[in-house]
């Protein structure tokens, strides 16, 4: 019995040795495996963070602007309506305004006395002028530009100084959108009827004036005729635009 006595403890002593490193592997175990979720938790989130960063943002966009080019303003309006609207033109080609950029800007005039002697002399002056309005993200799209200056130019219109008996209608059948003022101003003594035309064709907007008077005792001319003239020459001003972008 003395002998068997220590022979059992330590038959328990290393029974018990593998059970203690079971446990410690179960814990050792237990702890990597919390580590390994957290850590594939975290490189979900890494890498979902990373693809919201590389996903682009939208590019803004804009209207493309329908017309690219403006036509020769001397050339808009027909030979024959200027020489009819402006008879004794200075000069029948025209006289070319002013511009720094014909792409966007351009313009052109005809005015004349017509004297008739003892029954004396009409004056008659016309002038074509074309903005162009390219579309850019930071402004808007050339055509909301041309809507926006068109209702500008028509406000500068309507508040000319000295102007009598003025009026804004509609002209139907002129690009987009056109309107046309009347009104009359006493310039030199003598009494001018006007009749301005704005109209839009896209991004391309087309101011025309036209007016006269008549001198040494000629009749002043009727606003019916200058209106007349005035829409015509609108007309082939802005079928004029179309045509330079074919």
């Amino acid at each position: 019995m003395q002998r068997s006595a220590p022979r059992l403890t330590r038959i328990l002593a290393a029974a018990a040795v593998p059970v203690m490193l079971v446990v410690a592997g179960c814990s050792s175990d237990s702890g990597s495996g919390g580590g390994d979720g957290a850590g594939e938790a975290g490189g979900a989130k890494a890498t979902a963070s990373a693809t919201a960063s590389a996903t682009p943002s939208p590019t803004p966009t804009v209207e493309p602007a329908k017309f690219a080019k403006l036509p020769t303003a001397c050339k808009a309006i027909a030979a024959k309506t200027t020489a009819s609207l402006v008879p004794k033109a200075k000069n029948e080609n025209g006289t070319a305004a002013a511009s720094t950029d014909l792409s966007h800007r351009s313009g052109c005039s005809w005015n004349g006395l017509d004297d008739k002697g003892v029954k004396g002399s009409q004056y008659r002056w016309l002038d074509v002028s074309f903005y162009r309005y390219d579309s850019e993200v930071s402004l808007g799209s050339g055509q909301a530009r041309a809507q926006e200056n068109f209702a500008k130019e028509l406000g500068k219109i309507q508040a000319t100084a000295g102007a009598k008996t003025l009026s804004t209608a509609p002209v139907a059948g002129v690009g987009d959108e056109a309107k046309i003022v009347t009104y009359t101003v006493n310039k030199t003594g003598e009494d001018f009827p006007y009749a301005s035309v704005v109209a839009r064709s896209g991004n391309v907007l087309v101011l025309l004036s036209y007016n006269g008077a008549g001198y040494a005792g000629a009749p002043v001319p009727r606003a019916k005729t200058i209106v007349e003239g005035a829409t015509k020459a609108a007309k082939e001003a802005v079928a004029s635009v179309a045509a330079a972008n074919k």
